[in-house]
């Protein structure tokens, strides 16, 4: 198995589906890499291989190295076991044109997650946002967000999580090129 279709099976099954593979997250998403590597049929060094080379940062292996967890994502029950964190003054969420009415009319929510993934800068949020097509980008007043008592976590890949950030907390920006678009 390659490493991009490598990547894209232990995101499906980490975050989304480990019953199909017999497991069951752990406290903190960890589940035991042996079955998961007989149930996929691949080695240690490439799992490893992609949980090094994923520029996004994924996935963590436990420090003994028998575990492997996907960081953020989960659309299954999950409790990650992160702390609270205090967020910068300024966060940022990049989607896609089709979602700015419902982003207009009830902000920013998990939907079949658990949190909004929210990133420290606009290169990142960008990059999320061109997934699908021609990006939104919009900064999100976390400062504001967390003295009014809205609880922000960060993931071990740097992800900004929150429940959810309601319109009065958002300013779209213009995406970088796209001036006069929208």
């Amino acid at each position: 198995m390659n490493a991009e279709r490598l990547s894209k099976r232990l995101a499906y099954l980490l975050r989304h589906a480990p019953h199909e593979a017999g497991l069951t997250l752990e406290r903190g998403g960890w589940v035991p890499l042996a079955p998961l590597l007989a149930f996929l049929n691949v080695s240690r060094a490439q799992v490893e291989q992609v949980v090094r080379n994923d520029a996004k940062g994924r996935y963590s292996l436990s420090p003994d190295g028998q575990k492997i967890r996907a960081n953020q994502g989960h659309s299954v029950p999950v409790d990650l076991g992160l702390e609270p964190q205090v967020p910068p003054a300024t966060l940022y969420h990049g989607s896609y044109q089709g979602a700015r009415v419902g982003i207009a009319r009830q902000g920013l929510k998990a939907m079949n997650r658990h949190h909004v993934h929210l990133s420290a800068d606009t290169a990142t949020a960008l990059s999320v946002g061109l997934r699908r097509g021609w990006p939104l980008l919009f900064a999100v007043d976390a400062g504001r967000m967390h003295a009014a008592g809205f609880t922000f976590y960060r993931s071990d890949n740097g992800v900004w999580l929150v429940d959810a950030v309601p319109t009065e907390y958002l300013t779209e920006l213009p995406a970088p090129g796209q001036s006069g678009r929208g």
